[in-house]
């Protein structure tokens, strides 16, 4: 009898919020003729709504990038940037989840749960990575305006215990208000061997192929979805939240992108910090007469260093640069793609990192960031 009536219970409520959901507002007479049909008004975004892009890069430095003084070639950025603005005083935090859900929720990262990275969670107010429904990511905001709504790459600011299969998954994109997600739940990954997920069911790219790269899939999985968007909603403004592992280590880039670089940092980090800077200048991105900070006192002058050093930190920063600029070229693919269907015009782009340069492999890099993590000397 008390299963009975709990059941009982239980339907009138569904029922109760079903009805209160489809409230109908035509009417129903003794016939056909009599009554008048009701369909609720869809959402729809206003009348020239424009599309939304971000690019969120993954361990960037400020001066990495050429259209802020880096060594770097990034000729999409520098298009954008050309045609945009450029900010150079710009506040991220220092890990990538908590950047990652201030930006999608547009608050204070420890307001939402987010005060540490999600790995390292802890059942205190402010870092138990379990944003309060309040802070809703702007996915969700848009796509309630009548927005299509897309994910796609890192997604790490979900509790390491709820990124799997079994969920739950109120913490996942689909929760956060992106009906489409393609990308990886972790911090970092293989770049030629990833685990994706396709919204809640894992995959397996077509890593065999000659040449596959993480970036490469990504950029192609935008094209179509927009793609496939414009042929079912042509008019149906998108945003889409593009988020590269890069360059996050692994600095895995294809082998033509890595050679393209061989020998550009042979010059070593001393002499490229007065580069970047005086470039910075120039650009205007920082004021006249800045002065270039010391180096820190734990990192040796290059004319210090053995030829086998020298050799060693050089071909580190040539593999960053490669993935870089191949991240660049990936991005590039996607804004090409809406110039060719017209739509590069209405379409806000915003590009940033979730924060500076990474310390993971200390100061003098690492070829293993597990070991790092681990505590085993290189």
């Amino acid at each position: 009898m008390q299963r009975f009536i709990i059941s009982l219970v239980l339907t009138v409520c569904c029922a109760t919020t079903a009805q209160a959901q489809l409230e109908f507002k035509g009417k129903i007479g003794q016939t056909l003729a009599d009554s008048e049909q009701y369909w609720p008004e869809p959402v729809t975004a206003p009348e020239g709504a424009p599309n939304v892009l971000v690019w969120l890069i993954d361990d960037m430095g400020f001066g990495h990038a050429s259209p802020f003084g880096g060594l770097t070639p990034t000729p999409t950025l520098e298009r954008l940037a050309n045609n945009g603005l450029r900010y150079n005083n710009f506040h991220t935090t220092a890990l990538c989840s908590p950047t990652r859900a201030a930006i999608n929720a547009g608050r204070n990262h420890h307001r939402i749960g987010m005060g540490s990275h999600s790995l390292t969670a802890m059942g205190f107010p402010g870092y138990n990575a379990h944003p309060p429904e309040s802070a809703k990511g702007f996915g969700d905001i848009l796509k309630r305006s009548g927005y299509s709504s897309m994910f796609i790459g890192k997604w790490d600011h979900t509790p390491q215990w709820e990124s799997t299969f079994s969920g739950p998954f109120d913490r996942w994109p689909s929760g956060d208000g992106w009906e489409h997600f393609y990308g990886f739940m972790s911090g970092d990954m293989n770049n030629f061997n990833p685990i994706m997920w396709v919204d809640h069911t894992p995959v397996q790219p077509n890593y065999d192929a000659p040449g596959y790269h993480v970036n490469e899939d990504m950029a192609d999985t935008a094209i179509r979805w927009i793609s496939m968007l414009r042929a079912s909603a042509h008019k149906k403004p998108f945003v889409m939240f593009w988020a590269t592992g890069a360059v996050h280590a692994p600095h895995q880039a294809p082998r033509d992108w890595r050679e393209r670089f061989k020998g550009q940092f042979d010059m070593g980090y001393d002499a490229a910090r007065e580069m970047i800077l005086a470039r910075q200048i120039e650009m205007g991105v920082v004021p006249k007469g800045t002065e270039l900070s010391p180096r820190d006192e734990t990192i040796p002058a290059w004319n210090t260093l053995n030829d086998d050093e020298k050799a060693l930190y050089a071909r580190q920063m040539e593999a960053f640069a490669a993935q870089l600029a191949y991240s660049d070229y990936e991005f590039g693919r996607i804004v090409d793609y809406l110039e060719t269907i017209g739509e590069l015009d209405n379409t806000l782009i915003i590009f940033t990192s979730d924060n500076g340069g990474s310390a993971e492999g200390g100061l003098h890099g690492t070829f293993n960031e597990n070991g790092f993590f681990n505590g085993v000397p290189n």
